[in-house]
């Protein structure tokens, strides 16, 4: 089987395809951004790179079977400004109609984001398949809505998971990036040393090497300075409350920037959409010092099923973004295996 991946990104199609042992001959990816297709190759050095998919020209390529991608949204997504087809982004979505004319793979599917119906209706007749609307969090801890067009036969919904931010395993933070990532500058680590008679708080300037239980501190009162090991509970912030790894671990809410302002989201609900990050991730957890931190990149990882480290190798942004970008791969999953192998 020949795969054709249009706007491949860091080839979540090909993660899904794996995912479910289906075998192909030949991976040809369409994909123009450096760090998507870094990616792509360490994870899949046999992935052949074929350029913008703008100069794709189906001559060019040996029997398509099938022929995938989810061309830009920004032109069709409620949250942007609703362009329709006259967005420069979303009339790449014509050169999918042109390379499906030109390829006639027996399949292909077709991603994007819930929009208007008048906009979806005319990719629907242009298709000619009708998308059915399939929401992420049926399979992951993730509510990301999005419409698929496929001609793989037989495609219904997911069963929900009940994948909730409570099952997705936080990364394993040091301390001196906990602080850095959670601390405000008003904010002070304090200690009180057990083995004085004074009762004195020493402000910690340094924390590292951390394990379940304890931690290395740089520590100094008024006038020295000095180094300890110590548990964990004996650290506190200014307002008492313990720096325990297992409480740092227990309590996951999502940004309330998201929701006005106005509420909280607990364990038992899902992330926001992964979407392009201006400055980090939508979803924000909260640190047990009641401010809050950016997900990860190996969190979002799991948010998207996408393998732990998959997108490590290029700056931190550009993992975010990638995965913000990508498809959730167990949906995409969901729908490839039923495509007949015979």
């Amino acid at each position: 089987m020949n795969v054709l991946s249009l706007f491949d990104g860091m080839s979540c199609g090909q993660i899904a395809l794996n995912k479910l042992g289906i075998k192909y001959d030949n991976y040809f990816a369409s994909e123009i951004d450096k760090y998507a297709i870094q990616v792509t190759q360490n994870n899949y050095p046999n992935t052949k790179q074929i350029g913008s998919v703008t100069e794709v020209r189906g001559d060019d390529l040996p029997k398509i079977d099938l022929l995938i991608g989810g061309s830009p949204c920004q032109g069709f997504s409620f949250a942007g400004k609703q362009l329709n087809f006259e967005d420069e982004r979303s009339k790449l979505f014509f050169e999918f109609v042109r390379l499906l004319k030109e390829t006639k793979p027996k399949y292909f599917l077709l991603e994007n984001v819930k929009m208007k119906k008048e906009y979806y209706d005319i990719i629907t007749d242009i298709l000619g398949v009708s998308p059915i609307e399939i929401n992420s969090s049926l399979v992951s801890a993730q509510s990301r809505k999005r419409m698929y067009w496929t001609n793989i036969p037989n495609i219904t919904h997911p069963n929900d998971k009940n994948i909730m931010l409570s099952d997705i395993h936080l990364s394993n933070i040091t301390a001196e990036e906990l602080l850095k990532s959670s601390l405000k500058k008003k904010d002070l680590i304090i200690w009180n040393d057990p083995d004085t008679q004074d009762g004195c708080d020493y402000t910690v300037r340094k924390i590292w090497n951390i394990n379940e239980d304890t931690a290395m501190i740089h520590y100094g009162a008024a006038d020295f300075c000095s180094e300890s090991e110590v548990y964990l509970s004996e650290l506190s912030i200014i307002n008492k409350k313990n720096i325990n790894l297992k409480q740092y671990n227990g309590e996951r809410f999502l940004n309330p920037r998201n929701f006005g302002g106005k509420g909280y989201v607990g364990t038992n609900s899902k992330s926001v959409s992964l979407t392009l990050p201006s400055g980090n991730n939508a979803t924000l957890v909260k640190t047990i010092f009641g401010n809050w931190r950016s997900l990860t990149a190996n969190e979002c990882e799991q948010l998207q099923n996408v393998p732990k480290d998959y997108t490590s190798g290029v700056i931190n942004g550009q993992r975010l973004s990638m995965l913000g970008n990508g498809w959730t791969v167990d949906v995409i999953a969901h729908i490839f295996k039923n495509i007949p192998l015979t």
